[in-house]
């Protein structure tokens, strides 16, 4: 069950990646020779007007094939014969369809959720005499503080401050915080802190008042929670290239996989399956993956469609086309380096597994 999930999250995410692409190559007039679902060979085609539609073998992802994308065509529809802001439209159009398709999960998750959390301090830890013993507020935070920044970081969603929390080590941060109308920083604020299976956790000691949905707080909560998504694989990513992370803490399709087996398995496993929380649980990880593929794809690298979008940013500058032959090549390099990769992420992900 965990494999077929997979495959139609991946599947889906992919397709509308795809589909972004061919919206915007028909919209600049583009001629798309084939648009297909899967891949390998083909069991179903049609073709509509000038495109052909196919379903392929293997349910996974798809592909966008547009005339003149990657050979020369005289071809006025062809891709290479556009102007440099159009070819950039059609390549940027995929991963923002994947950040677009992220938004709209979150927004159906915080229907679903019927509130929204704030950032905004509402109680704090109390004893049995009702007085407040919150080491959070001995340390500096007040009730009715909105928290807008941790250690530097803007603080957009509760989801922020979760993050820090659980990447902290020695639970004291500087904090500011709108108080009264006015922002207040605060040094030093102190977390206790628990101990869970001999180690150590920041312990909460305050909660967060809700926000009731309406159109524009669950918009506006959604659009921060797309940014804090995307801000989180940015932050990963630097901290792979500085070291702190290995190849080893990545997860390809395979760790994915064992990800949504753990979601179901949660469920599955108890006398009566709660189906709002799997769902929850199985949309949020969708949200993450496909805001994860349209930020990765934006990324400067070689075969991704940021490293097309780099090519095409150099080609503005200089007024004149890179020749084509070079850029395929440096393209087919890159994604022999990025396979390569996805070979040892998947050898490390069934090693996990066992």
């Amino acid at each position: 069950m965990s494999i077929v999930i997979a495959v139609l999250v991946f599947s889906v995410i992919i397709v509308l990646h795809e589909l972004g692409h061919f919206a915007a190559a028909r919209a600049c007039g583009v001629k798309v020779n084939e648009f297909a679902f899967g891949m390998g060979p083909k069991l179903v085609s049609k073709q509509i007007g000038e495109t052909v539609y196919s379903i392929r073998c293997f349910p996974i992802g798809g592909f966008c094939a547009m005339e003149g994308e990657d050979e020369q065509s005289e071809s006025k529809t062809a891709f290479c014969s556009k102007k440099v802001w159009q070819r950039m439209i059609i390549i940027a159009a995929g991963p923002i369809m994947n950040l677009v398709l992220g938004f709209v999960l979150i927004v159906i998750l915080t229907i679903i959720g019927g509130s929204i959390t704030s950032t905004q301090i509402s109680w704090f830890e109390q004893n049995e005499k009702g007085e407040i013993i919150a080491r959070t507020h001995e340390t500096g935070l007040e009730i009715g503080d909105k928290i807008i920044e941790m250690n530097g970081m803007k603080i957009w969603t509760d989801m922020d401050i979760s993050y820090q929390l659980t990447s902290d080590k020695d639970g004291i941060f500087d904090i500011k915080v709108i108080r009264d109308g006015k922002k207040v920083n605060l040094n030093g604020v102190e977390f206790a802190k628990d101990t869970v299976n001999d180690k150590s956790t920041v312990h909460i000691d305050f909660k967060v008042s809700p926000i009731k949905l309406n159109p524009l707080t669950v918009t506006s909560y959604s659009a921060r929670s797309t940014a804090s998504y995307a801000r989180l694989i940015w932050i990963s990513l630097s901290d792979l290239v500085s070291g702190k992370y290995k190849i080893n803490d990545l997860s390809g399709p395979v760790g994915i996989v064992g990800a949504i087996d753990d979601v179901v398995g949660s469920q599955t496993g108890q006398p009566k399956i709660n189906w709002a929380e799997l769902w929850s649980n199985l949309l949020s990880m969708a949200a993450f993956l496909s805001i994860n593929v349209g930020i990765f794809n934006l990324l400067p690298i070689p075969a991704l469609d940021g490293g097309r979008l780099a090519f095409l940013v150099v080609e503005g500058i200089r007024r004149k086309p890179i020749n084509r032959e070079v850029e395929g090549y440096i393209h087919f390099v890159g994604l022999a380096l990025f396979m390569l990769l996805m070979v040892v992420i998947t050898i490390s992900d069934v090693k996990k597994l066992f």
